[in-house]
């Protein structure tokens, strides 16, 4: 790892020296919209008759984003701004003709694929968060929160309250936004502030931006942001007090365990304070998730545990200054899933909790969060604790620290009999630096775990870095975690290793090398159907504790990309593996452990997803283990635009073993039907078919939003085995009441 550690410091010291010759700090002065204040209010009705609209600066030279960033759009878009005490208001013109493509009127349906118009905000005007709000041409909203290690497809997860509307004419539509000061969680005294803007054509299949965003780059990345330029300072929002109460009842029973048909109620209640402009209190008391989407089923065939994403409101407000440490979704030291869930995904009750997060100042953001859960069948009260330190330095960089801390109130009925579980604490810090340009990212961190007992191999090191430019990406990270790492509060993917012979789990740590270099190819003439040929290789070493060789995983792959959206990939997949201990993916004998190299191919091919029918196939097969293995993979997707939705999802997989190891054959099957009736209503029904967790899920969900962020839903849930087939696990039935009040 010292090694690592040089190789950063001269990458950082390289980096530095090349980000000084690229200075794009030009954006700001070559893209700046000045912001007209007024002291009425504007109507939001998606048409642009009131007065400030005919005399605010008007910005229409966007940029061609997407499928490429070299020339204009086809259609003119046209952006304003003003603001009065309470709202920024943003104003759009989007020329077109012919009808809109919209696919759902569903709120946090995002921006892909969607006629539509965004803002991306970042009031501290740092270059590495902000906000994004999009609305459709229906006048469905999505927003989210954005990081700056973020340049991604976005979750959705975060909601907040806003107002806007949109208007439909024969040449052109337009959209009104209304962003409450209350929602963007700005410092006073800020008189520029970074801005873009989106605009989505569906109908070219483009996507343009106010100002230039490279095409490797999303066009939220808040390093391409222009000024949004205020004459004084937004007003201070003064007291922002919001109170969510939230009643819920309804029936439910438990076959699987035993328990009868029984009737539940439950009430609790959701608050927000504003310590300041930018900084909130979020507290919580008896919480209730009922009404979170339920997780998609996939079939798992690795050796390691799946990671899921979370999706629970509390949790998600600048939920990056906690969750954004380590490799996330590979080995994170907070993952906020870990609470008030069982290793099951069972819920287990949270009495309450309290977060303070946001900015102190302009370069520096802090969480503090405490969680207390109460006991459930062997299951004994715990007490959660995260503080986190985040601090902006040079151009882009982040500076974080973070502490850890989970107490368990143990008895003799509960789990005393495991002395590591009466406490577990964490603390760590990363360095993630980045170029002003964002083409240059590199990063060192040290975790380290505290437990009962145990003094060594009880960290986690990391450092890599990337590269992206339009042409070329690449990656190289390497780690370093002790087999005595815990993370009670986090999530490490590839640690406990399962035993199928003696069915148990035994902990291993390991060193890691990922590497990853991408080429991308544009067609020369603007008017090609191609879009991008994009060449990619990844290579995953791992090895153990004592550095002798534990699994190598090789890929190679080519992706032709068609302005239709259409998309064609074929894979070739090599793998050679020192199995530490048998696994079973049958009901015959476990795989012994010893050494494997097995090779495969695959192929994937996605139809126009603005059709209302659509569809995608998939296979990959080959050598798997000392076996076989055939996977199939396809959807389909039949839409009467914008209301109903018809997703059908399906996997099949087949493994054979020569004797005695047996064979496998794994289905699952995911339907999802969505009707919306407007943006206010809609239905949704998931139907998830799994014969490798031997579950049969139905969850359908109605959600009646009877006034910004006050919901009504009514959900049902039921799960059956499917062997013995369709024998009833446990269902029920809820309605959860909601109420958003403003104080």
């Amino acid at each position: 790892m010292k090694l690592a550690l040089i190789t950063f410091i001269s990458l950082f010291i390289f980096c530095d020296l090349t980000a000084q010759n690229i200075n794009i700090d030009h954006y700001q002065k070559e893209y700046q919209i000045h912001i007209s204040t007024i002291k009425s209010p504007v109507k939001i009705d998606g048409i642009l008759d009131d007065s400030i609209w005919q005399y605010a600066e008007k910005k229409s030279d966007f940029f061609l984003k997407f499928p490429t960033d070299v020339g204009k759009p086809k259609n003119k878009t046209i952006v304003q701004v003003a603001a009065d005490d309470k709202f920024l208001y943003v104003a759009f013109t989007c020329f077109d003709s012919g009808k809109n493509i919209v696919q759902s009127l569903k709120r946090d349906v995002g921006h892909i694929d969607n006629d539509g118009v965004a803002i991306a905000l970042d009031p501290l005007n740092n270059h590495t968060n902000g906000f994004f709000f999009v609305v459709n041409a229906f006048n469905a909203q999505s927003e989210d929160q954005v990081s700056m290690s973020q340049d991604n497809d976005l979750g959705w997860s975060w909601d907040n309250k806003w107002f806007s509307a949109t208007k439909k004419y024969n040449d052109r539509w337009t959209a009104e936004m209304a962003i409450p000061f209350k929602t963007l969680r700005f410092p006073p005294g800020k008189t520029i502030w970074g801005v873009n803007f989106l605009r989505v054509d569906m109908k070219y299949n483009e996507y343009s931006g106010w100002t230039h965003v490279p095409t490797n780059f999303k066009i939220y990345n808040m390093g391409y942001t222009g000024s949004l330029l205020w004459d004084r300072p937004p007003a201070n929002p003064g007291k922002n007090i919001v109170m969510i109460p939230h009643i819920t009842s309804g029936v439910n029973s438990d076959q699987e365990n035993g328990i009868p048909t029984q009737a539940v109620l439950n009430a609790g209640l959701d608050s927000k304070f504003s310590l300041s402009s930018s900084l909130n209190l979020d507290v919580t008391i008896n919480p209730d998730f009922s009404q979170v989407e339920v997780d998609k089923q996939v079939t798992n065939l690795t050796r390691f545990d799946i990671f899921l994403p979370e999706k629970r409101a509390f949790f998600l407000e600048n939920a990056d200054i906690f969750g954004e440490y380590g490799i996330p979704g590979v080995i994170t030291p907070f993952y906020s899933r870990k609470i008030g869930l069982d290793t099951a995904g069972n819920a287990i009750p949270i009495i309450g909790g309290a977060r303070v997060s946001g900015s102190i100042n302009s370069t520096t953001r802090i969480g503090i969060m405490n969680i207390q859960t109460g006991a459930k069948g062997d299951y004994t009260p715990e007490n959660y604790t995260a503080i986190s330190f985040n601090k902006n330095v040079l151009a882009r960089s982040i500076f974080k620290v973070y502490f850890l801390n989970r107490e368990n109130f143990q008895t003799d009925e509960g789990k005393k009999s495991d002395p590591l579980n009466a406490w577990g604490r964490n603390a760590g810090t990363t360095f993630d630096y980045f170029s002003r340009d964002g083409k240059w990212n590199g990063w060192y961190a040290y975790h380290h775990s505290f437990k009962p007992g145990l003094s060594d191999q009880n960290n986690f090191q990391e450092t890599g870095f990337a590269y992206n430019t339009k042409k070329f990406s690449s990656i190289l990270d390497l780690a370093t975690l002790g087999t005595n790492y815990y993370t009670d509060m986090g999530y490490v993917q590839r640690i406990n290793n399962y035993d199928a012979v003696r069915d148990t789990t035994i902990r291993v740590g390991f060193k890691h090398m990922y590497a990853s270099a991408s080429f991308y190819i544009y067609p020369k003439n603007v008017n090609s159907n191609i879009t991008r040929h994009t060449f990619k290789m990844e290579d995953y070493w791992v090895v153990n504790p004592d550095y002798s060789f534990n699994e190598n995983d090789l890929s190679l792959s080519y992706q032709l990309e068609f302005k239709n959206t259409r998309f064609i990939r074929i894979q070739l997949i090599h793998n050679e593996l020192n199995l530490l201990y048998p696994i079973s993916f049958t009901s015959g004998t476990p795989l012994p452990a010893q050494h494997y190299q097995y090779s495969g191919a695959g192929f994937n091919y996605n139809s126009d997803t603005r059709k209302l029918f659509s569809y995608s196939i998939g296979y990959t097969g080959g050598q798997f283990y000392n076996g076989l293995i055939n996977s199939f993979t396809g959807s389909i997707t039949i839409r009467s635009r914008p209301h109903f939705n018809l997703i059908f999802q399906a996997e099949f997989d087949k493994l054979v073993f020569p004797d005695p190891y047996g064979s496998n054959e794994l289905l699952l099957l995911s339907p999802k039907i969505e009707y919306n009736f407007n943006t206010k209503i809609s239905w949704t029904t998931f139907l998830q078919y799994n014969t490798q967790a031997n579950n049969f899920n139905i969850n359908s969900r109605f959600q009646y939003r009877f006034k910004p962020m006050s919901d009504m839903y009514l959900v049902y849930t039921d799960n059956y085995y499917t062997t013995p087939f369709l024998q009833n696990k446990n269902r029920a039935i809820v309605v959860k009441l909601n109420y958003w009040l403003n104080l």
